[in-house]
């Protein structure tokens, strides 16, 4: 199977956009990634899939935490800077939650300590044990077929 064909293919699967960010001797880290999910609800574990090659590997391996930040509609720019799409210096200033950095203005901020690793082809899955949360009103980023979209209300069902 030719590997632009499943690329393709899992690009019709419309995701929301998270940053993950974690921090290592003081810094603060991050990478955008849209593969993210909700594990179990008790305990609270959520997971995040990061390439092996990935400089946020490493890190997340080492610093054993990490913030999923969930992107509203209007933090389209920090998806592209975090994913090493914007090459101008940007400052980027963070928020802590938890003692971990933290993006501001995201729709919802979740803290987790790494609970187990599993390598799965080319990626770890980090599973991490959810330390604390914080939400704030808004529409989600979306990511889909290669593009950033917005949702819309499907209209009401009319009956006759």
């Amino acid at each position: 199977m030719d590997d632009r064909l499943f690329r393709n293919a899992m690009g019709k699967f419309a995701t929301g956009v998270t940053v993950i960010t974690t921090e290592l001797d003081g810094q603060p880290y991050g990478m955008t990634a849209n593969a993210f999910m909700s594990v179990s609800l008790q305990p609270k574990l959520v997971l995040v899939s990061v390439s092996v090659n990935a400089h946020m590997h490493d890190r997340i391996k080492r610093a054993k935490k990490y913030a999923v930040n969930i992107l509203s509609q209007h933090q389209q720019e920090l998806s592209a800077l975090f994913a090493g799409q914007k090459t101008e210096e940007t400052v980027v200033s963070f928020d802590r939650l938890d003692d971990i950095p933290v993006l501001k203005d995201t729709i919802a901020t979740i803290t987790c300590l790494v609970v187990d690793e599993h390598l799965a082809g080319d990626h770890i899955l980090f599973i991490g044990e959810v330390t604390d949360l914080r939400l704030a009103e808004g529409e989600p980023l979306l990511y889909s077929q290669g593009k950033y979209r917005e949702l819309a209300a499907l209209p009401e069902h009319v009956s006759n």
